[in-house]
């Protein structure tokens, strides 16, 4: 799953829909939703395309969307934001709640 930066981002916003993880490198539950993610965006691929944005090395785009706490998800459909989540989220649960944002 590919870590963006401020400009891929805006690449990005074209797309239809994209669900953007915010995540750090010393967060645990950051790591327990990585796997999940890669199995959602590979079971959701003709739906979402799912990126990552370390909010250390992206200080900007955190602050930009009022990022407080990691992991926050946030889907963008053509470049507007959809939905908000916080926090770990079991697939079956993650899928459910794109599913109903889409």
């Amino acid at each position: 799953m590919e870590i963006i930066n401020a400009q891929q981002f805006n690449e990005y916003m074209k797309e239809d829909a994209v669900l953007v993880d915010f995540f750090a490198t010393w967060c645990g539950p950051c790591k327990m939703l990585g796997p999940v993610l890669e199995s959602v965006a590979d079971k959701m691929k003709d739906k979402v395309k799912i990126v990552k944005v370390d909010v250390d090395q992206s200080p900007d785009l955190a602050r930009q969307f009022g990022i407080m706490s990691v992991p926050t998800m946030i889907l963008f459909k053509k470049g507007q934001q959809a939905a908000a989540f916080s926090g770990y989220m079991p697939e079956a649960q993650l899928i459910a709640t794109l599913e109903k944002s889409l």
